[in-house]
Formats: C-alpha cells, structure tokens, sequence
C-alpha cells in the first residue's frame, strides 16, 4: 500500500508540472503567438510541438525535471522535425537556489557540444510553479501574467551556444541569439526591443586543457547577474 501511494503521489507531481507548461505554451497559442501546440501523449517522451510563425520548422519543447540529473540534462534527442529545441527544467526542489540548479545542469550540457550527436541545442528554460511565489521570489515577478488563476512571471530563459567540436570557446560573450525567446516573452507583455534584457546566456571556453563555464541571468534593464566557474 505504501508503495501504491508513493506511485499515486508522484503520478499527480508529473500531472501538475504537465499542466504548468501546457498552461504557458497554450497561452502562446490563445495570444496568436503560435498557430499550433500539440502535447505530448502519454507514455510519450514530454516534447511538446509549437508552429510559430516565423520560424520556417516548428519548436520542440523538451519538459525534463531538475536539471541536477543526468536524466535532465543528458538523456534527451531533438525531433527531426525541430528548427529551435529547448529543455524545459520544471523543478519544484527547494534544497537549492534557482541558480545553483542552472549550474549543475550547464555543467552535465557541455558534452552535447564536442559529441558526435547531430543535436543541437537552442536554449534552456528554467520555471516551475513556485517561481514567483515565497518560496522562490521572483524578481521578474512585477511582469506576471494570470495563467490558470495564479501568478505567473516570466520564465528563466538561457540561450545556449552552437555546436563545434573544434572550437575552443563557446558563446562566451553571451552574444548568441534565438529566435523564440522573444516569442516567448511577448506573452509576458516583453516588447521585443526589452528581450535582450530578459534573457539569459550559456557559454563555454577552453583553456589550457580546463573547461570554463559562464551564466549570464538577465531580469530586467540592470538586473544582470553571472557566474563563472
């Protein structure tokens, strides 16, 4: 019995997070964002499909828990139908700061840069029902929209760099640019010319043989915050 609660609780943890990206996604959709959101069925890997209009290939959408886990980070394929992919880090832990998931997860990403996999990856998205609560104070939160009668702000967004096995420096500058963040953000009532200041960076440098990391966080017109490791 004990262990039949433990699946019925986590079945409904898995619903809930599903149903906080279904809500934002589908909002994209309601505000004429997207043409096209198709979830995923269940059973499934949790990849959900966008047409945006814009972008000439769809967006896949990959929801995956926190980034911590090599499942997370490293355990994932992008559809071949996919022009933008992204990794949706829906993670309701509260052991660790919002950044110090980021990190661990950009840590376990940079194999999928110098692999022989033909996946690229354009971004990183990290939100989940507490952000902007309490718990986890937002400092987007004065950007909040209604989705599903709570307050929601905008989301954590990270763009991540091109792949090269040959290179030696990765999106180092943060300079790198995607085209569905601003999609997005526009939800969140972001005008396009304020994107830059939302959106966050990953980059990468190699230099005599140690892999360096940097995290740009962006929340606003002088509200940017890196790390470095």
């Amino acid at each position: 019995m004990a262990i039949q609660k433990m699946r019925g609780s986590m079945s409904a943890s898995t619903a809930e997070r599903r149903e906080f990206v279904q809500g934002v996604l589908g909002r994209l959709v309601a505000d004429g964002l997207a043409d096209h959101l198709e979830e995923p069925s269940y059973g499934d890997d949790t990849v959900y499909r966008l047409s945006v209009p814009g972008i000439d290939r769809d967006v896949a959408v990959i929801q995956k828990g926190c980034p911590d886990g090599a499942h997370s980070s490293t355990r994932w394929s992008a559809p071949d139908w996919a022009g933008e992919v992204y990794l949706w880090w829906v993670c309701d832990n509260m052991g660790f700061q919002p950044g110090e998931h980021v990190s661990k997860g950009v840590n376990r990403l940079f194999k999928r840069l110098t692999d022989d996999g033909p996946d690229q990856l354009a971004g990183v998205i990290f939100h989940s029902s507490p952000c902007g609560g309490t718990a986890r104070v937002c400092p987007k939160a004065d950007r909040s929209i209604t989705i599903g009668g709570r307050e929601v702000p905008p989301p954590c967004i990270y763009v991540f760099p091109d792949r090269d096995p040959s290179a030696s420096e990765w999106n180092w500058r943060g300079d790198q640019e995607r085209y569905f963040p601003a999609v997005l953000l526009k939800a969140f009532r972001i005008p396009e010319d304020q994107v830059p200041h939302f959106v966050g960076a990953i980059g990468y440098r190699v230099v005599g043989g140690r892999r360096k990391t940097h995290i740009i966080s962006r929340a606003g017109l002088g509200r940017t915050t890196s790390h470095r490791s």
